[in-house]
């Protein structure tokens, strides 16, 4: 229902030079299913967040990306266990529009298993619910998931962190995040 009502509020902005209009706080995750080790092992994403008290689930434009490889997933991978012990989070996931085989490469080459997990939004699906899909095929190819991070509690997000340009590495931050848990 809140995806097919988000599709059709994006139809009818159509052509019109407005900011996107993101996934709010207050609202809850959109049913999509995505990937986690392979194309057959899925999960519901509002199912995976609606069971958990706290978490945290951020989007990055590739796996494998200088930024992504390099900043974004460490951060989290690194402060995975105090955000978990002090802060009390549930659950810490990566999305990117990638296949199920690439983020299982890139959760075993970052050693992410226990601490962060990756999940493979293969078609864009989750993505474009959210409304943080952008056109990267000039750089990536196809079209990618902007740089976010959402604070969720029982599906709902309670506060959204998207990179003013897209890509950059500020706000989506693990450092950002934490002081607002």
């Amino acid at each position: 229902m809140l995806r097919t009502t988000r599709l059709l509020q994006r139809q009818a902005r159509g052509f019109h030079s407005s900011a996107a209009s993101f996934i709010k706080a207050g609202e809850y995750l959109p049913s999509v299913v995505v990937q986690r080790r392979s194309p057959a092992d899925t999960v519901d994403v509002r199912e995976l967040f609606g069971n958990v008290n706290k978490a945290i689930l951020f989007g990055v434009p590739g796996a494998f990306t200088p930024g992504c490889s390099k900043t974004h997933l460490p951060g989290y991978i690194n402060k995975a266990e105090e955000l978990k012990t002090e802060k009390g989070v549930d659950l810490i996931a990566c999305v990117s529009v990638n296949d199920a085989f690439v983020m299982n490469a890139w959760s075993e080459v970052n050693h992410a298993d226990g601490k962060v997990e990756l999940l493979a939004d293969s078609k864009g699906e989750l993505a474009k619910a959210l409304e943080l899909d952008f056109d990267a095929s000039g750089a990536l190819g196809n079209h990618r998931c902007k740089r976010f991070a959402a604070i969720v509690e029982h599906g709902v997000v309670k506060q959204l962190f998207v990179e003013p340009d897209k890509t950059g590495l500020s706000v989506s931050l693990v450092e950002n995040v934490e002081k607002h848990l």
